[in-house]
């Protein structure tokens, strides 16, 4: 039990870094057990989604003062995230159990790693990083962007801080926007799963599972404070190299195995 509480604190902790670090959350939370060999509650997709649920209250304690402000003040960009959610909810919903079963390939994070690290490479490039408010055609093509970090290995704050890069967004602000478009997605992935877990409670550890969300919320927020004053400064591509020697671990643990 005790070992299964560590890998627990283990996996919270890394979902809350690189849940909004531009490497991928998913692809670690499946490579760690991979890695380790570590099996049952820990490699579940019931586990990784509750430690979302940490996250999500990482994203609400940082940004509730933004959230108030949408709510009371500025409608027109409340609604521009609520239609820049549309379609990663949509996706969510049709393609959950695709990705549950099909897509959670260490061969399949290896490609998209390095595919999108190029892609944040390019955005980086061509960017002129002017602009620091989002339009409704801007939500809308970094909310598609969104639903393409179904599969693991993209990284849901890299393919939305690098669609708001295309977009010539300054990066605190493509980040900024690219963290309130999560908050209402991650949420619906939380209360999906988390019917699951209600249902079925004696298949589930929930002091486990407690342990890695606690974990996971404040290594998260330390993640976001850490990152929006990062891209002040910095551009992606010490992420992008990180994502480049992660592909390569990836690949030769394959081959060795």
């Amino acid at each position: 039990m005790e070992t299964d509480f560590f890998r627990a604190i283990v996996l919270g902790i890394v979902q809350g870094l690189t849940e909004f670090l531009p490497v991928s959350s998913t692809a670690h939370l499946i490579l760690f057990p991979w890695f380790f060999g570590w099996s049952g509650q820990v490699d579940t997709l019931a586990f990784d989604v509750a430690l979302h649920g940490g996250t999500l209250l990482a994203l609400l304690v940082c940004f509730y003062k933004d959230w108030v402000n949408l709510f009371l003040n500025d409608r027109r960009m409340l609604s521009y995230i609520l239609v820049g959610v549309v379609p990663a909810g949509i996706a969510g919903v049709l393609l959950n159990k695709y990705v549950e079963s099909t897509l959670r390939n260490p061969l399949i994070i290896v490609f998209t790693l390095v595919g999108f690290g190029v892609l944040m490479i390019v955005a980086e490039k061509l960017s002129r990083k002017r602009k620091e408010c989002v339009s409704l055609s801007d939500s809308l093509f970094i909310g598609v962007a969104q639903a393409v970090a179904l599969i693991p290995g993209v990284s849901r704050s890299g393919i939305t801080i690098t669609a708001g890069l295309f977009k010539d967004l300054t990066r605190e602000s493509a980040a900024r926007f690219s963290f309130l478009l999560s908050t209402p997605v991650i949420g619906g992935a939380v209360l999906l799963e988390g019917r699951k877990l209600v249902a079925s409670p004696e298949v589930h550890h929930f002091d486990i599972i407690l342990a890695g969300v606690i974990a996971s919320f404040i290594s998260g927020y330390l993640a976001i404070r850490f990152l929006l004053g990062f891209l002040k400064r910095h551009p992606l591509h010490v992420f992008v190299y990180y994502r480049f020697i992660l592909a390569a671990v990836i690949a030769v643990w394959w081959v060795r195995h």
